[in-house]
C-alpha cells in the first residue's frame, strides 16, 4: 500500500437496532382481523346496516348521506330531551341533502360485545331512516327490535 491512499471503509450493515432488540415492525400484519381499529369496524357496521336497508328502500334513500361522528355536539337539538343521542337525522336544507349521523362512542358504550354492537348500529340506523321516511321503525325493517 502506498502512503496517503486508504482503502475506502464501508459501514457495517446493521441488522438490529442500537439496543440489540431486533428490527421493529408492525405488531399485527394487515391481513389479520385485529389490525383494524374500532372506528373502522364501526364504519363497517354502519355500511352493512345501510346496505341492508337499501335493498328495500333504495329509491327513497337515494341522495341521503350517511355519516359517523365520534360524539354528538354539546348542544342538543330542540326536540331532544334527556340522554345522549345515538344518532340524528338532518332533513335536507339549503341545498344540502338529507343526512343521517350515527355517533360512535355513545353506541359503543351501550354495546356488550361485537354482535350486540352490530345489532345496535342497525337499530339506530333503522330509527333514523324511519324518521326520514316518516314511518314506524317496524315498517322500515321487520327485524327491528324496540
Amino acid at each position: 500500500m502506498r502512503r496517503g491512499l486508504r482503502q475506502p471503509r464501508t459501514a457495517p450493515v446493521r441488522r438490529r437496532d442500537r439496543r440489540g432488540r431486533g428490527p421493529r415492525g408492525l405488531l399485527l400484519p394487515p391481513d389479520l382481523p385485529a389490525h383494524r381499529t374500532r372506528a373502522e369496524k364501526f364504519d363497517d357496521y354502519v355500511l352493512d346496516a345501510v346496505e341492508r336497508l337499501e335493498q328495500r328502500w333504495a329509491r327513497q334513500l337515494e341522495g341521503t348521506e350517511f355519516a359517523v361522528e365520534d360524539v354528538p355536539p354539546s348542544h342538543p337539538a330542540p326536540w331532544e330531551h334527556g340522554g345522549v343521542p345515538l344518532g340524528r337525522y338532518f332533513p335536507a336544507d339549503a341545498g344540502l341533502p338529507p343526512r343521517i349521523v350515527v355517533y360512535r362512542r355513545p353506541v359503543e358504550i351501550r354495546a356488550v360485545d361485537d354482535a350486540d354492537l352490530a345489532a345496535l348500529v342497525l337499530d339506530v340506523v333503522v330509527e333514523q331512516v324511519a324518521h326520514l321516511l316518516a314511518r314506524a321503525p317496524e315498517d322500515v325493517d321487520p327485524g327491528y327490535r324496540p
